[in-house]
């Protein structure tokens, strides 16, 4: 499987609706891939929660269409990173979209840990309550976003619902870069999954984000690393590689605590 990850520049001078178009241009040259990965709330930046509300959409809204005819154009698996979505009840969520190559949303995902002690994107936007998991050809993808990626506990039920993909749009900042890359990797190791992680790049509301996009394998091995500007970032992935390691080196079947085992 060949994967991209389209660590997408944030610049508070573009307009939503010119970045939405320049994304789906992005995204229609990446026919020589399986799955392309965007990064987590890429249309108004996941720092600036002055606009959530103004910028707030209905899954099926410009960005599901914009993003759903480019993955039909190119062929491919689309995460088209997330949203901030207004429910049908008028709550905010911050979505992530995942499309089939026929263009068809074949999963949602709301993210279920909300960053920001009390301000910001804790106190805006609601919670998810599931963990979510997306049939891909031949393998299985466990969805998170950003602040999900300091919480184990979700990636174990991923993982226990056959993740072999975990899958991490986020918009990291620059200052803790160093979890980032930590957190990928220590995800990758305890599940012996893959790990996809692609955030933005650029400043916006006051916050320089950590670009390096980064895809680590089971044994904790960063394949593929961006640097802090925006940039397509294409490596090719083995689900099989996943089974030999789990087999090779059986160690989720010592676990003892919890009620679910992969």
């Amino acid at each position: 499987m060949r994967a991209s990850l389209l660590q997408i520049g944030v610049d508070p001078s573009e307009s939503v609706n010119s970045r939405r178009a320049r994304v789906a241009s992005l995204v229609r040259e990446q026919t020589g891939s399986d799955l392309v990965v965007l990064p987590e709330l890429w249309p108004v930046g996941a720092f600036a929660s002055d606009l959530f509300a103004t910028e707030a959409e209905p899954l099926t809204g410009p960005t599901h269409d914009a993003m759903a005819a480019a993955a039909r154009d190119a062929g491919v698996w689309l995460h088209a990173g997330s949203v901030i979505e207004r429910s049908d009840d008028g709550a905010l969520y911050n979505t992530a979209l995942v499309f089939s190559p026929d263009g068809r949303l074949a999963a949602t995902y709301r993210k279920i840990h909300r960053f920001g002690f009390d301000q910001g994107e804790a106190v805006l936007l609601g919670a998810g309550d599931r963990p979510v998991t997306v049939g891909l050809p031949g393998t299985t993808a466990g969805l998170a976003t950003c602040y999900d990626l300091r919480f184990p506990e979700l990636f174990r039920q991923l993982t226990a619902a056959g993740a072999e993909l975990l899958v991490v749009p986020a918009g990291w900042p620059a200052r803790r870069r160093a979890h980032w890359s930590l957190l990928a990797r220590a995800r990758a190791v305890e599940n012996q999954c893959y790990v996809l992680a692609c955030g933005t790049a650029g400043t916006y509301a006051g916050v320089q984000q950590a670009g390096h996009s980064v895809v680590v394998d089971p044994w904790g091995e960063v394949l593929a690393e961006a640097g802090p500007d925006e940039e397509v970032l294409t490596v090719d992935v083995d689900p099989a590689t996943v089974t030999r390691t789990r087999a090779d080196f059986p160690v989720l079947r010592d676990r003892v605590l919890g009620l679910d085992r992969p």
